[in-house]
């Protein structure tokens, strides 16, 4: 406890924005609990695929995301359908939505938060549990659907924090 606040100390402005992003957050898609690990910035694309919905009618559906993954503006990860992260350290993981919240505008993706199912190789996001998606801009296909099978890549922004349960405090 003693090392995280001297470390808090030091990098405050930082420790700051995360307390109040954590505080600002919609319950739905919280990481009560858990630790922090890393939150990283990601420019891309969310793709869509031109279907029939239930009802028979030709509309856009969801395929999968395409995204880089930045820390001060340096390429660290790719974000890939599955949902999956993969770090340039080789240590990736898969995970499936757990809560929702809208994002700022209707042209803004959703927030989300996802659960953790599966973890490849050691690295940064060896032990991640939770991952939220934050901050999200575009993403959201519109338009008319010109014909089945048609794609659509949509730009969006976002950012993504990776958390960990948290660990017993230790003593000082």
């Amino acid at each position: 406890m003693r090392l995280l606040r001297i470390l808090c100390l030091t990098v405050a402005p930082f420790c700051l924005s995360l307390t109040a992003q954590a505080t600002d957050l919609p319950e739905a898609i919280a990481a009560t609990g858990e630790s922090h690990v890393v939150t990283v910035h990601a420019e891309g694309a969310q793709i869509y695929e031109c279907k029939p919905d239930a009802a028979g009618k030709l509309a856009w559906s969801f395929r999968e995301p395409i995204a880089s993954l930045l820390v001060d503006g340096k390429t660290v990860g790719r974000h890939y359908a599955g949902p999956n992260w993969e770090w340039q350290d080789g240590s990736a993981i898969s995970a499936k939505v757990a809560g929702r919240a809208p994002g700022a505008t209707a042209a803004d993706i959703p927030l989300l938060k996802l659960t953790v199912t599966a973890h490849r190789g050691t690295g940064m996001l060896e032990g991640v549990t939770t991952v939220q998606r934050l901050a999200t801009r575009g993403g959201v296909a519109e338009g008319v659907c010109p014909g089945a099978g048609a794609l659509l890549s949509v730009p969006y922004a976002a950012d993504y924090a990776f958390h960990r349960k948290a660990r017993a405090a230790l003593k000082e």
